[in-house]
């Protein structure tokens, strides 16, 4: 980019700004008082969060949307009807109460800085209209790289791990006093969002590999989780994203690193390294691990000094982790241990990260983002810590509903996905979420089925999300952990699904009332 991102009043508009990533940008802008306005195609949860902030939002994406802040004046927000998804109708300030001095400076009457996604398709005639008119604009990853350079900036990268670990070094931060500045892929009940403006120097960051525009970060302090091949649309193998993280580790002052992936350990040497073997060398080990159905605890040790016992909620080696590299940091940020472990030992995890959506006709249904084998392992590995720790007497089954995302990760990792699913009591299937991509007619949901009954006893697959809804209502039994998997849109079954069976459990305790 021959033009920087301008953080001193001119205006932002984000097409597709209710996206995770976008919408945690506009976020903190917003809550540092710069005109942003921006394009989605439906209300949810996190757009209505930047309606509150002042952030105008428009409903379509048309070219007029880039007008806005060229008006003399702005008209505030209309109402936009909510009561169809669930949510509570949206008071927004003025935008002549956030924007009146913009407007009449000399940046806001330029045209604004239009930031774009990965997402966002170059025949999209809002971006078009943007770089025909001569705006400025940005891929998300230049604002945030923007952003680190303006504070002390932790990023969180790796295939695997990347939104828990920044929203646990986050919220360790926060409870440490340290008012950090926050921006995730998932959205974290401690701050109501997936971002947060602090006012200190400090800025945690999860910092994506997906479209290569990880190699812009540069941070004072880099962690790199795990190094695999996960977004085959973008790379043609594991030496090209290797190559993108042997970048990022350059770029960064500090580079922390999880040595039990041999490819960190091997290919970036980081400055700092934790394992989980703590025969491994590395500056930051544990041991006497109890992983159990509530949480697992360690022992910590600090190049070979214990510090003390961890305590962590989430279920999990990998979790554990993830938690180490949040101890790295905190003793980095010279943090004592006491206060590093009290954070953790209430860190409750982000939305769609073994998320318990709820419990009824005693079946608990739980929310994962996990999509890549390697994520599908550890999620179900982690599940069948709740189904072994159990003190029911009857058998309790796990029961995954997984939908493949995109036609390139599911063809390239097929032999992969097909011996994911051991720890699985059960497997549903649904067809495939494209996220965009089209459909190469060589890769099916039916396929993958398939090919995991290869290797597991009962794999159930269903073509459509109705037909996945209507399969669960007969298929789940009390007892059972109903384990939805998916970066796509799985997840919209699973009020339906548990509001079929709060019915079931309410007309049992009616008969039972009657007959008592």
């Amino acid at each position: 980019m021959l033009n920087s991102v301008d953080f001193s009043g001119r205006p932002f508009h984000f097409i597709g700004i209710g996206g995770i990533g976008m919408s945690a940008l506009a976020y903190v802008l917003a809550k540092r008082g710069l005109p942003v306005s921006g394009s989605d195609l439906h209300l949810s949860r996190i757009t209505q969060r930047l309606q509150e902030e002042g952030a105008h939002i428009f409903w379509s994406q048309d070219p007029s949307n880039l007008e806005f802040f060229q008006a003399p004046t702005s008209a505030a927000q209309e109402p936009v009807a909510s009561a169809a998804v669930g949510l509570a109708p949206v008071k927004v300030r003025s935008q002549r109460a956030t924007t009146s001095r913009a407007l009449t400076s000399p940046a806001s009457v330029r045209l604004p800085q239009v930031i774009c996604s990965t997402a966002i398709h170059p025949e999209n005639t809002e971006y078009l209209a943007a770089r025909d008119s001569g705006c400025p604009i940005f891929h998300r990853s230049d604002v945030l790289a923007g952003l680190m350079q303006e504070y002390d900036s932790i990023a969180v990268a790796g295939t695997h791990g990347k939104t828990t670990t920044s929203s646990m070094i986050g919220y360790m931060l926060l409870q440490a006093g340290l008012d950090p500045t926050i921006v995730v892929g998932g959205e974290v009940n401690a701050w109501e969002g997936n971002a947060r403006l602090g006012q200190s120097p400090h800025l945690v960051a999860e910092a994506d590999e997906s479209d290569g525009s990880l190699v812009k970060m540069a941070a004072n302090v880099g962690i790199v989780t795990n190094i695999e091949l996960d977004h085959p649309d973008h790379y043609n193998n594991l030496d090209e994203v290797i190559d993108i993280f042997k970048t990022f580790a350059k770029r960064c002052q500090t580079l922390i690193g999880s040595i039990d992936c041999t490819i960190v350990r091997e290919q970036l040497q980081p400055t700092i390294s934790y394992s989980l073997d703590v025969n491994s060398g590395a500056d930051y080990t544990v041991d006497c691990v109890t992983c159990r159905a509530d949480g697992t605890t360690a022992r910590v040790w600090e190049r070979g000094v214990i510090l003390g016992r961890l305590n962590v909620k989430l279920l999990g080696k990998h979790n554990l982790s993830n938690a180490l590299a949040a101890v790295a940091v905190g003793r980095l940020l010279k943090l004592e241990f006491a206060t590093i472990a009290q954070a953790i030992a209430t860190f409750e995890g982000a939305r769609r990260r073994f998320e318990r959506r709820g419990e009824y006709n005693d079946i608990l249904f739980v929310d994962d983002y996990a999509h890549h084998p390697s994520e599908l392992q550890a999620t179900l590995a982690a599940a069948r810590l709740q189904i072994n720790g159990t003190s029911r007497t009857s058998k309790r089954r796990l029961v995954a509903i997984f939908q493949p995302h995109r036609y390139s990760r599911t063809l390239t990792f097929l032999a992969d996905f097909a011996t994911s699913f051991s720890d699985a009591d059960v497997v549903v299937i649904s067809d495939i979420y494209s996220a965009g991509e089209t459909n190469p007619g060589n890769i099916s949901g039916q396929q993958v089925a398939n090919s995991i009954a290869n290797h597991h006893p009962q794999v159930d697959y269903q073509p459509s999300l109705q037909a996945v809804s209507q399969r669960l209502t007969e298929l789940l039994m009390p007892g059972d952990i109903a384990l939805f998997l998916g970066a796509g849109n799985l997840n919209q079954l699973i009020p339906e699904v548990m509001a079929f069976h709060q019915t079931l459990e309410q007309g049992r305790s009616q008969a039972w009332c009657n007959q008592a």
